[in-house]
């Protein structure tokens, strides 16, 4: 309490003062279903956060809505007095581009306290596939066009785009099947309800144990943990795709807040647990801090606005 207190005076505000920030749990919104790696990254560097701060901050999961439901609940209804954030992605960026119905401002109506991370993409199959390498994939998908299936977290996602993009390189077709997260994929192709996952990767345990094929790697290089499996820039794709995220919150919080949630989150970040469980994922190093953060978001969004454009995206 006395650091708190500390902390609150130094940063010079009335409202710190008088609320010795946090005095009450921080909720965080994660729009995707629990497990895999964000949600293992995020709950270490949570209980570094709690170490500093003396309050814990609450994980709530709200998947649907292509991962834009976090990003709905900071503009429509949260206070920007850091006691509700949310994990941000490009998804969120791209939204207000997609549709004719007013969302947000990409840039404006968030406030971008830290990105950390991207998600690990990759191509999957069953291990009894026949498509032993994503040349193999990409040919079937010339020859029967429309017939096989691949799954991503949703429509609009960065992964479907970027398959698509893919296709669109090989002159292919291949039928979309949207979920609302990576593991949904993953049960649909233990069952035999689709051909390919094209995803993060929920799929990695089963990579490791037999059950799947990784194909392709979408990062900028090798993946640790899979040496022998070629990334999309080692195929002649010219691309990789991460899709970085982070943390944001609402319009409007003040900078000193911003600044000491950011100092918090990139030391939960820095812990060695936490780096462990990023080299244990293959997680990229992706860190910004606030000011470089938004301008990527602002860079960012003149890239989404153009990509949907082109490729003639909606979801109206």
């Amino acid at each position: 309490m006395f650091r708190r207190s500390i902390l609150a005076t130094a940063l010079g505000t009335p409202a710190f003062a008088q609320a010795r920030f946090p005095n009450r749990p921080i909720r965080f919104l994660i729009p995707w279903p629990p497990g895999g790696s964000l949600d293992a990254l995020h709950r270490r560097m949570f209980e570094v956060v709690q170490q500093d701060l003396g309050q814990p901050v609450l994980i709530e999961n709200m998947p649907g809505a292509r991962g834009t439901r976090a990003a709905i609940f900071l503009v429509q209804q949260a206070r920007p007095d850091g006691y509700t954030l949310a994990h941000h992605h490009l998804s969120i960026i791209r939204h207000p581009f997609l549709t004719r119905q007013p969302t947000w401002d990409p840039v404006a109506d968030f406030t971008y306290i830290m990105q950390i991370s991207g998600f690990v993409f990759g191509t999957v199959v069953r291990a009894d596939s026949p498509y032993r390498s994503f040349a193999d994939l990409m040919e079937a998908a010339r020859r029967r066009p429309g017939e096989l299936t691949y799954s991503t977290s949703g429509i609009a996602t960065t992964n479907h785009i970027a398959m698509e993009l893919l296709l669109e390189r090989e002159s292919a077709q291949m039928t979309h099947i949207p979920y609302r997260g990576a593991q949904e994929g993953v049960t649909a192709l233990l069952g035999r309800q689709i051909t390919a996952i094209s995803d993060s990767q929920s799929w990695r345990e089963q990579v490791i144990n037999g059950d799947f094929r990784l194909l392709a790697a979408w990062t900028p290089t090798r993946l640790p943990g899979f040496p022998d499996v070629p990334t999309l820039r080692e195929l002649g794709y010219g691309m990789s795709v991460t899709s970085p995220y982070g943390i944001a919150g609402p319009r409007g919080m003040e900078p000193e807040l911003v600044q000491l949630l950011h100092t918090t989150f990139r030391k939960a970040l820095q812990d060695e647990q936490t780096q462990r469980i990023a080299r244990q994922w293959d997680m990229p190093d992706e860190y910004l801090g606030p000011e470089a953060y938004r301008e990527f978001a602002r860079e960012r969004a003149v890239f989404e606005r153009e990509t949907v454009a082109r490729l003639r995206l909606t979801i109206d």
